[in-house]
């Protein structure tokens, strides 16, 4: 019995140091699978601009990247879509946000994630993840 409750207290022991650990390492994969869609949206949306001549409109949002332009609206130097598949979602099961123009300076438009917390600003694990940050 004594053994039992060594065995226990040793399995508390290491789960207690391994598994805060274990969980910072998903956070910072989470924002770095993040990251590297951002950038891949980004990609997506010079190879837009370059045939377009501008970029998406905040009301066309990213969809214009996947899908082409109305019927009534077609433009012949649509060449899409811009996107394998459909547009991703970040780690956290939410849309990426596209704003034009961009509220940055330097920046033509704003393209982020609004990271683990789900909603504008936040902290730490929480923060926005923008394009380029």
């Amino acid at each position: 019995m004594l053994e039992l409750l060594v065995v226990i207290l040793i399995i508390g022991l290491l789960t207690g140091i391994v598994g805060p650990r274990f969980l910072g390492q998903i956070s910072r994969s989470e924002v770095t699978t993040a990251k590297a869609q951002l950038d891949a949206l980004d990609k997506a949306l010079q190879a837009y601009r370059i045939d377009m001549g501008r970029f998406p409109s905040t009301s066309e949002g990213l969809g214009a990247l996947a899908q082409a332009p109305a019927a009534g609206a077609q433009d012949s130097r649509w060449h899409g879509p811009y996107l394998k598949g459909s547009l991703p979602a970040d780690p956290w099961g939410m849309s990426y946000q596209y704003r034009l123009p961009s509220t940055q300076p330097g920046r033509d438009y704003d393209l982020f994630s609004f990271g683990r917390d789900r909603v504008t600003g936040g902290t730490g694990d929480d923060a926005d993840i923008y394009l380029g940050q």
